[in-house]
């Protein structure tokens, strides 16, 4: 394996760097929102689940 020198190292990273597509302002605004309506509607899904096995939970160690 070559060595490469710190200059054609960092020549080699900023063309990398001009091949990136980044995303746009209204792009990352929009995948935002959307990772937290679903962080939203998970939680929510999960906390009724939490409740439902403990209530069932409690159900059966109460019969016992």
């Amino acid at each position: 394996m070559a060595k490469t020198s710190p200059m054609q190292f960092i020549q080699q990273v900023r063309a990398e760097i001009g091949k990136v597509a980044w995303p746009t302002r209204r792009e990352v605004t929009l995948t935002t929102i959307m990772v937290l309506i679903m962080a939203t509607v998970m939680a929510l899904f999960f906390t009724l689940v939490d409740l439902v096995i403990r209530s069932g939970l409690e159900g059966v160690l109460n019969a016992f």
